[in-house]
């Protein structure tokens, strides 16, 4: 976000932004979308606990046949595959024998998660903005962070590669890329 911010920004001003305002904007751009991104985290936990509520109530009031068709459903296919109709019909029966639950609150580790988002992404800003501070010249400051974040980019895409058990080269490079294609597809478009 803070490179597609600045970015259009040195673009929209054809580069006579205040090196300041750029910081700022991007500084409050991240830090509203750390708000939505943090309140929508909540919102998300608060809907999937919910759900799955909602579908063990389901499964009780259903005939056995009929429970063992919901759990079926509700779990991703590549898991389906691996139960058989048996463990199918004791995961239903387990369930089934479950006492009725209230229906779910929100909790304080919901609340921590939300922050946790919010402070993720105003901190992800920071390598982003600091070229900001160090340098009076917008187009160095810009190519300083766009730089910076695109070096962020391929750092995360070696983590994601790694955590995803593929090779972590070319998972950094396509975060790169991708990272490029919609900075300038977001310039483009005004965004």
């Amino acid at each position: 976000m803070a490179l597609t911010f600045t970015s259009t920004i040195e673009v929209a001003t054809a580069g006579a932004a205040d090196v300041r305002t750029v910081l700022i904007g991007a500084f409050g751009c991240n830090l509203a979308w750390g708000i939505v991104d943090g309140v929508m985290f909540v919102v998300t936990r608060s809907v999937e606990r919910h759900r799955a509520h909602s579908q063990a109530q389901e499964v009780r009031a259903a005939p056995r046949e009929q429970a063992v068709r919901i759990l079926e459903q509700e779990l991703p296919p590549d898991w389906a595959a691996l139960l058989e109709p048996a463990d199918l019909e004791r995961l239903a029966e387990r369930v089934r024998g479950l006492p009725p639950s209230p229906a779910p609150r929100l909790t304080a580790r919901d609340v921590q998660g939300g922050l946790g988002v919010f402070l993720l992404v105003l901190l992800a800003t920071l390598p982003v903005a600091l070229p900001f501070l160090f340098f009076d010249r917008l187009y160095v400051a810009a190519r300083v962070s766009d730089l910076t974040a695109l070096v962020m980019l391929f750092a995360i895409g070696l983590r994601l590669g790694r955590h995803a058990g593929r090779s972590p080269l070319p998972v950094g490079m396509a975060m790169l890329v991708i990272g490029v294609l919609l900075s300038a597809a977001a310039i483009r478009f005004g965004g």
